[in-house]
């Protein structure tokens, strides 16, 4: 029975083998969030002559690709990964 105890106390404390490697991946996915976050801003000025239906689609593109972006910012300094650009 202790023994039994033992083995579920173990699995309860369990690491993950690598965690720097799930670090860099998400910095890897954040960076490219926010590549895109600017790049679908400048896309605003680019359309400004299209119309204003443009514009908006333009613009909730943006907006939608910055939220990506500080979505993966947010997980970021949760764990404690600071990102000084």
């Amino acid at each position: 029975m202790e023994e039994e105890n033992a083995e579920n106390g173990a699995l309860a404390h369990e690491v993950p083998v690598n965690p720097s490697a799930a670090h860099a991946e998400l910095i890897a996915t954040y960076r490219r969030a926010q590549a895109e976050a600017a790049h679908k801003s400048g896309l605003i000025k680019a359309v400004a002559t299209k119309g204003p239906r443009a514009i908006q689609a333009a613009v909730e593109t943006a907006a939608k690709a910055a939220k990506r972006r500080d979505s993966y910012a947010k997980k970021l300094a949760l764990l404690g990964v600071d990102l000084k650009d």
